[in-house]
């Protein structure tokens, strides 16, 4: 896939990952990879920003965990982030729709 296709994605696609429970970074790159069927790997220079500006934002709250003498961050949802997710699966939905319709080939036409 190519990386352009996710502009504009990215956020929703780890808010999406997020909402089945916290994760670290990685976990989250490994979640998009995974569900994804390894059409999305993603680079750390891409996932990480993201992660900081939606964080910025209120959709996130990442705390710091110790895991084997290493620290990571772990990321949450907030309220605001479930509201967000929900919203931008409304609007993915509609999008997609009217993307398909006119895709969908017209019978009669090659």
């Amino acid at each position: 896939m190519r990386p352009t296709a996710i502009r504009g994605h990215l956020d929703a696609l780890i808010l999406a990952v997020l909402a089945d429970g916290p994760r670290h970074g990685y976990a989250i790159i490994e979640a998009l990879q995974a569900r994804s069927g390894g059409a999305l790997d993603l680079p750390t220079g891409t996932v990480y920003p993201a992660l900081r500006r939606l964080e910025r934002a209120a959709l996130l709250t990442g705390r710091w965990d110790s895991v084997g003498g290493r620290e990571r961050r772990t990321y949450s949802l907030t309220r605001a982030g479930r509201h967000a997710l929900a919203v931008q699966r409304a609007e993915w939905n509609e999008f997609a729709a009217v993307v398909g319709a006119v895709l969908r080939p017209v019978e009669g036409t090659p």
